[in-house]
């Protein structure tokens, strides 16, 4: 099944594989959930009960032996009723009652884990709907503009639809060859009204994005030290991006460390150091405009000396000084292979979706000087050029690994293709796909 039915067809509402078994997961807590307490509880309430029903007991014994009358048969017959009678109704209604309060603490537990589940799994759509939110209503304006000024599938149409789409940022690729896509189905299907060419162009975009099916989104954690190198020019976010994920793979149970390497602009270096003492995790840093490489091999020894899990290792971004920024990095990457002969492990390059075709220039120059394995993508909830996700994934083939959301703690996350094409396409053709 390709990326458009699992988006748009009978099946788009299914629950995700990974879903279902959080789900399953949240019920299996729920049937062992602290029934222990509960029961002990009231048992000791029952225990309580049979105590105070007991003191009745002896009350009227006691009474009874006092007394310098007679027993009477009356008498006789209370404490008869006290022992004989009323400890076992009393116990039938203390069992049912404790019976009655497990059953409705573990239908609560149930319920509770999977509101818990589900409010995750929503939270995430809700974070890729609000940050794509003005990127898919700016190009649902737009498409909404443009059918509404052709009556006839002409030349002009085409040129115009292209048009639209490179001012859209997906790309001049992207929108170059979608174009000439259309022309041709709109021959194949000899499609005359602009309409009947609605559902094509949201084929035509997800296909283009698709394309081989082979995303590699994931980040490769190792089982031991995960060596993670960041670039990226200064001021896309990249350092605080850093502080985010270190904050993220901490609260996962990850022992993590940074690397403050960006050594000759002392801002880097305290920015990165606030980030350590904001999410509690070290910060190895060197003097000032001390060597980049050296910061590094220090940062890997006490990394592998400490046990770390994962190490992020910030870097200069003067992509102006080409030359001077290539030599830097490789010479970190050397230090690194020395030390960890299989890292960096991933090397993630910071782009600020707010600037475009700006974005996918950076993204071009970067990997001339460094192999670059994926892509974090920042600010994408202030900007409408969401769109730049598709001209890097059809010019560059570079996976987007991370998305941000926002300025929060936790408005970072792995990046998932469909929930992002989703998001970017929902409710703009929804008559037509519906």
């Amino acid at each position: 099944m390709g990326l458009f039915d699992r988006l748009f067809g009978v099946e788009k509402n299914d629950t995700p594989k990974e879903e279902v078994e959080l789900e399953e997961r949240a019920e299996s807590a729920l049937v062992e959930a602290d029934e222990e307490e509960v029961v002990s509880e009231s048992e000791s309430q029952f225990q309580g009960g049979l105590e105070e029903e007991s003191a009745s007991t002896n009350l009227v014994e006691s009474q009874i032996e006092e007394t310098s009358e007679p027993v009477s048969e009356e008498m006789t017959s209370e404490v008869e009723k006290v022992t004989a009678d009323t400890l076992p109704d009393y116990y039938v209604q203390m069992r049912a009652q404790l019976d009655a309060a497990s059953r409705k603490v573990e239908e609560e537990q149930f319920q509770e884990a999977l509101e818990e589940v589900r409010k995750r799994r929503e939270t995430e759509a809700e974070k890729y709907n609000r940050s794509l939110q003005k990127t898919r209503s700016g190009f649902l304006e737009s498409l909404n503009a443009f059918f509404a000024n052709f009556r006839t599938v002409d030349e002009e149409f085409f040129e115009e639809l292209e048009e639209l789409l490179i001012t859209s940022d997906v790309g001049v690729q992207v929108a170059t060859q979608l174009t000439e896509d259309l022309r041709q189905e709109a021959r194949l299907e000899n499609a005359k009204k602009p309409e009947d060419l609605r559902r094509v162009i949201i084929e035509k975009l997800v296909d283009i994005y698709d394309k081989d099916g082979h995303y590699e989104e994931e980040i490769q954690f190792q089982d031991g030290l995960t060596v993670m190198l960041f670039v990226g020019v200064n001021g896309v976010g990249k350092t605080t991006s850093i502080g985010k994920l270190a904050y993220r793979y901490k609260a996962e149970g990850r022992k993590v460390m940074l690397v403050a390497a960006d050594t000759f602009r002392a801002g880097a270096v305290a920015q990165l150091v606030e980030w350590g003492n904001r999410v509690d995790v070290p910060v190895v840093t060197g003097p000032e405009k001390s060597d980049p490489a050296s910061v590094v091999y220090d940062g890997l020894e006490q990394a592998q000396a400490a046990g770390v899990d994962v190490l992020l290792i910030d870097t200069a971004g003067r992509l102006q000084n080409k030359d001077n920024l290539m030599a830097e990095l490789e010479k970190i990457g050397r230090v690194i292979q020395r030390v960890v002969p299989d890292a960096p492990h991933e090397t993630l390059l910071a782009l600020d979706a707010s600037t475009g075709q700006n974005a996918l220039v950076q993204a071009k120059e970067f990997s001339k000087i460094t192999p670059v394995t994926g892509i974090v993508l920042t600010k994408i909830d202030g900007t409408a050029r969401g769109g730049i996700v598709l001209a890097i994934r059809q010019e560059l083939d570079i996976p987007v690994k991370l998305i941000g959301f926002g300025e929060k703690l936790d408005d970072i996350g792995d990046f998932k293709s469909e929930q992002f094409m989703r998001s970017l396409l929902d409710g703009v053709f929804v008559s037509e796909i519906a």
